[in-house]
């Protein structure tokens, strides 16, 4: 029996002893694809189109979790860890979802009281609260709810069942969703998580889908056959995606920390580079734009000259 009682402390020992070296290697190769995915770039502003950039202003600063503050000189909105920035422009901007990007949009907790708050303050509802339980599989009801915010400017903004009510996320589209997830992933690398296997949803082509996140902000790419079905009226006719430019949400913005090495690499491995990096504001400001998949204009923002923007905030916040 004390044999036997030995044998049995050996054996529990040794189960312990592997269980503990599963768990060293486990975070060692967890640590090792952290730092092979870190990402080269960070989220940096969202920049829009408006007849009124004072008024667009106001509004997202009522609706949403977000506040007015300075960016080089001008007046924008800080939403956590991003900006919105706005270029004021004579003519109201094309808002068609037909282009690569489909809206961005904020959490809410509870949505339900977030969805009675905004119809009580006057917000206009391009699509009201809908239950999308089902598409986490299931047949159960009431776990999430999504709506669509119409902007002064008939840009989308999308609140959804989240576990906060912040800014995070940016909704696209593409023709082909996986290898746009791809480019992302190959020239910024970044993690993606992707399906290439065909899904419809309420009649709707979800998937093919892509996904990956930058700082705090998750990018989805869904088919372009969702919105030609969805909102067929506004094609017209027309067959290709839309550039981004002069749009509501005209482009996106990463910051990068050596802006001309990184055009430089971007431009070695094909990808289209709009305009070369430029200095500007009085020398305060160095970007350039590269042009994405599915006509998206991306600029990038070099990171030592945007201490008054996303980088400066983010250590002040300590994130």
């Amino acid at each position: 029996m004390r044999l036997l009682r030995r044998l049995r402390g050996t054996f529990v020992q040794s189960r312990y002893l592997i269980l503990i070296i599963t768990l060293v290697l486990d975070i060692c190769s967890s640590a090792a694809s952290q730092t092979q995915s870190q990402p080269s770039a960070h989220f940096h502003h969202l920049h829009l189109n408006t007849t009124d950039p004072s008024s667009a202003i106001k509004f997202y600063t009522s609706k949403f979790d977000c506040e007015e503050r300075q960016f080089l000189g001008e007046d924008a909105v800080w939403a956590q860890q991003s900006w919105l920035l706005f270029n004021k422009v004579k003519e109201a901007p094309p808002w068609q979802l037909t282009s690569a990007i489909w809206h961005f949009g904020w959490g809410a907790e509870d949505m339900k009281a977030a969805y009675q708050k905004q119809l009580e303050s006057g917000t206009k509802f391009f699509t009201p609260m809908t239950d999308i339980s089902d598409i986490l599989g299931g047949t159960g009801t009431g776990r999430f709810f999504y709506a669509y915010v119409e902007t002064p400017d008939h840009g989308l903004v999308e609140l959804n069942t989240a576990s906060n009510h912040r800014f995070g996320h940016l909704h696209l589209f593409s023709e082909d969703p996986v290898a746009a997830g791809e480019w992302y992933a190959k020239h910024f690398r970044i993690t993606l998580r992707s399906t290439r296997e065909p899904r419809f949803y309420r009649g709707h082509q979800i998937a093919p889908s892509a996904s990956f996140t930058i700082d705090n902000v998750n990018f989805i790419i869904y088919p372009i056959q969702y919105s030609r079905k969805a909102y067929a009226d506004q094609w017209n006719g027309q067959s290709e995606i839309s550039s981004t430019k002069g749009r509501v949400v005209d482009h996106v913005a990463f910051s990068v920390d050596d802006l001309s090495a990184t055009v430089s690499r971007l431009r070695a491995e094909g990808v289209k580079i709009l305009a070369a990096p430029t200095t500007t504001s009085s020398g305060r400001f160095k970007h350039a734009f590269i042009e994405g998949p599915d006509y998206i204009r991306i600029e990038l923002v070099e990171e030592a000259f945007s201490r008054s923007g996303a980088a400066a905030q983010r250590k002040s916040l300590g994130s």
